[in-house]
């Protein structure tokens, strides 16, 4: 067996085992983020790597468990075996004939932190739970950071209680490895039972209860995927659930080995789950969102969307680039400093990070801005600022836009402003209308070129296959060139994909690409954009309700079915 060479380190190591929770990344705790930032080695359990991963330190050594191929997973026959993922400042000796605790602990007798990252609670794992005491047999010190247990994490998302006024008793089952005596057990008691089981095997387990004692009426609710959006959940009997699962067509199935929650119990509030339903009926739940930015615009808008229960896929559609002469931005940043300028406006968060890089590459900071009057075209460019060490002077307290901005600009005053030059740094496609405002109120204006829009690089092939053939439910365009850029570089999307626009002019471009406009902002902003689609969303939702009809995704629907303007 070939030796695994971490790089030297301390003589002690440690280990901390870690639960990363049933499956959304918004449920890990504190300390187990804390714990990733932390880590040299971070060993995971394929179905966390996401999860975890994304909070580990760069040049962190990770390790992918993969259950033995050999054995069916899901029966626990199999020990976790190691693929390495990412060996960024690590070389791993041949990880996949290894089990997890070795290689754990020979990590941390190489004076390494190792982070062992498991589904749920540790205390819940069995593997966990051994590896634990062979580190504990080894003199490995160790730490356990609980997580959120998918028996209880899972029927909270779903909307199902455990507990309610009368405080029934609640009994947890894994239905793959439960005994007749257990099924006897809760058979037995009219408490609350939540059993694991997977999809193939929960008909199953309602059977054991139903020939344990409880009735075939029994509410039962099952949930596959709890805590993402994924998520899917049926309401049933213990003795329809059989044909529930059939009726939706999930079973037979080759995915029928995947784990599912099941909530049992006339007090488990499953009958009562369409009130209390709060994570599946969000108003975009599931939605994939094209979200035509860059993943550092799109934060705050993509969070937003994730609020909505939505997934957001960023694809940049213009890529920045400076300027072809420089020279005219260099004159224009020593004409801040030498004060040249009252005023300097920035119309977009690409025009603060262009100065910013300026002022860096001249050794000067925010200091540079004294005596200067600062104005911001909305809050987003006006945090850059912020976070470059800048407080604007204006923001439009109406309309973010080059005409808000000017409803609040002041005219230019021979008495109170001793210059009347303002430094306007912006893309060299921007538009006219800041320019003439300004010169209209007494300004003159240095309209500079300090970075250059251009198409960017065509995305993925799997995005652009999405993109033409249905694979989006909605698509947000925050401005004309958004609406050319994506159709030029992915092709249009699919008529069944929701088309929402920031505003009229941005429409009107979608319209002579051939897209039909559903969803419309009711001002020019990305936050009300994203809001106007959730009413969309909900809108839709209400009526396949009210209809009677199952509540799909728009990229669920048949191609070529219509859908209604929203305006």
């Amino acid at each position: 067996m070939s030796p695994t060479n971490f790089p030297a380190g301390p003589e002690h190591g440690h280990v901390t085992f870690l639960g990363a929770g049933p499956g959304d990344p918004g449920l890990l705790t504190l300390r187990a983020v804390e714990a990733l930032a932390n880590a040299d080695v971070l060993v995971a359990e394929h179905e966390v790597l996401d999860v975890v991963r994304v909070h580990a330190r760069q040049g962190v050594a990770v390790l992918n468990t993969d259950p033995d191929t050999s054995s069916d997973p899901y029966l626990g026959t199999g020990a976790p075996q190691l693929t390495v993922v990412d060996s960024a400042s690590t070389t791993v000796g041949d990880p996949a004939s290894r089990d997890a605790a070795n290689l754990v602990m020979e990590a941390a007798r190489g004076g390494k932190r190792v982070v062992r990252a498991v589904s749920g609670d540790p205390g819940l794992d069995t593997y966990a739970a051994e590896e634990m005491l062979a580190c504990a047999a080894a003199g490995v010190p160790f730490e356990v950071v609980p997580g959120i247990a998918a028996a209880v994490g899972v029927p909270a998302y779903a909307g199902v209680p455990l507990r309610d006024a009368h405080g029934a008793d609640v009994r947890f089952v894994d239905a793959r490895t439960a005994s007749d005596r257990c099924w006897t057990e809760v058979g037995a008691s009219d408490g609350t039972v939540v059993v694991s089981a997977t999809l193939d095997s929960v008909a199953a387990a309602a059977g054991e209860l139903v020939a344990a004692g409880r009735k075939p009426d029994t509410p039962m609710a099952v949930t596959i995927a709890g805590t993402t959006t994924r998520q899917r959940t049926w309401s049933a009997t213990l003795g329809t659930i059989a044909q529930t699962l059939k009726q939706a067509k999930v079973l037979p199935s080759p995915d029928g080995g995947r784990p599912v929650i099941a909530v049992v119990g006339e007090r488990s509030a499953a009958a009562q789950r369409d009130q209390l339903s709060w994570f599946e009926s969000k108003p975009l739940f599931g939605w994939k969102v094209l979200v035509p930015r860059t993943k550092e615009q799109a934060v705050s808008l993509s969070d937003q969307l994730r609020s909505y229960g939505a997934v957001p896929h960023e694809v940049p559609t213009i890529a920045v680039e400076p300027p072809r002469t420089p020279q005219q931005m260099e004159r224009a940043v020593k004409g801040l400093v030498t004060g040249r300028y009252e005023w300097i406006a920035f119309t977009s968060v690409n025009a603060v990070k262009a100065v910013r890089e300026k002022f860096e590459e001249y050794g000067l900071d925010a200091r540079a801005f004294a005596g200067i009057k600062v104005a911001a075209v909305g809050e987003q460019t006006a945090k850059a600022l912020v976070a470059f060490g800048v407080k604007p002077d204006l923001v439009p307290s109406g309309e973010q836009s080059a005409a808000g901005l000017l409803e609040d600009w002041p005219p230019y005053d021979p008495v109170f402003d001793p210059i009347d030059r303002v430094f306007l740094p912006r893309a060299d496609i921007a538009t006219e209308t800041l320019v003439a405002g300004l010169i209209e109120l007494g300004w003159e204006v240095d309209d500079v070129t300090a970075y250059r829009t251009v198409r960017a690089s065509p995305p993925p092939a799997d995005t652009r296959e999405a993109i033409k053939g249905g694979g989006f439910d909605a698509v947000l365009f925050t401005s004309s060139s958004t609406v050319r850029n994506l159709v030029g570089i992915a092709g249009k999307p699919h008529n069944v994909t929701v088309i929402a626009c920031i505003g009229p002019a941005t429409a009107k471009t979608a319209e002579e690409h051939g897209l039909r406009v559903d969803v419309m902002a009711p001002e020019p902003s990305v936050h009300k954009l994203a809001e106007a689609l959730a009413d969309f969303g909900l809108q839709r939702r209400a009526a396949a309700v009210e209809a009677g009809d199952p509540v799909t995704r728009p990229s669920e629907r048949r191609p070529g079915s219509r859908r209604r303007r929203t305006t």
